[in-house]
């Protein structure tokens, strides 16, 4: 695929205003989302991110603001067929009954069948695949309520990948998991990005995660946007102190040269 169809936007959002019960949480946030891109959005606690993520999801409307999502209007779109396209992990996700690992990791194929359709061989393989990317074949059985939270958010990344979408929304997907399962599982959606030109946007608290995995950086305070760009633009000790209020250095692993956010020390 050319550099042209690379940058195409996918999802375009701009002067979005939302929020919850009449009170304004997002305060005319524009942002926009490119095939084949990872987008990180940080921030700290209470600057909209999630609720930005449920907006251009389509599960919280708009006050004021438009989204479109490959050119379209967002909200022309059906359930159905913005499943086809979104696939979201949320931070909390309940699941009523007992239901097995496979059988949640199933229900991500649940858009692409028709009214009282069972899954077929393919949908079998499908979630199998998805399963093995997130090293879960061995708990395929399980009750998912047997899980650890870490097993849990893996299961739920696994339906999310099932689904086969192009756009991927997921809100702090590294909860619960130790070192080893995050670099896993951002290694599998920056080789899905390129192999299938999947767009991800990805809440994190981790500076350096976003530093070091995301092609571009939306920083967030209060409901509005601060800067978006590449991460060594974005994270800069200005935009941080200004947003997070507090002394941060930001200098390079000296192993890896990749960018480095630490809090900084403060002498008595």
């Amino acid at each position: 695929m050319n550099d042209a169809i690379e940058k195409e936007s996918v999802l375009k959002a701009e002067d979005v205003v939302a929020g919850y019960a009449g009170v304004e949480v997002l305060r005319g946030v524009s942002m926009d989302l490119r095939a084949g891109e990872m987008l990180a959005i940080v921030g700290p606690n209470g600057a909209g991110k999630s609720t930005l993520l449920k907006v251009i999801g389509g599960t919280l409307p708009r006050m004021r603001g438009t989204v479109e999502l490959f050119g379209r209007p967002l909200d022309s779109y059906d359930r159905r067929a913005l499943a086809k396209l979104i696939a979201t992990v949320a931070q909390e996700n309940s699941i009523a009954f007992q239901f097995s690992v496979l059988e949640v990791v199933l229900m991500g194929r649940a858009p692409h069948l028709g009214a009282f359709q069972f899954e077929t061989s393919r949908d079998l393989e499908i979630a199998h695949s998805a399963l093995a990317h997130f090293d879960l074949l061995a708990l395929a059985r399980r009750p998912i309520h047997e899980l650890s939270g870490g097993e849990r958010k893996r299961v739920f990344l696994a339906r999310a990948l099932a689904q086969e979408a192009k756009i991927a929304l997921l809100d702090e997907p590294t909860a619960f998991l130790d070192l080893k399962h995050v670099a896993d599982i951002f290694s599998r959606f920056r080789a899905l990005c390129i192999e299938r030109k999947m767009a991800v946007i990805a809440t994190l608290h981790d500076l350096n995660a976003a530093a070091l995995y995301a092609d571009r950086v939306l920083l967030m305070k209060d409901g509005a946007a601060i800067a978006c760009g590449t991460p060594e633009a974005v994270l800069t000790e200005q935009n941080l102190r200004a947003v997070y209020d507090t002394e941060v250095y930001v200098g390079r692993n000296p192993s890896s040269g990749a960018l480095m956010v630490l809090p900084a020390a403060h002498r008595s």
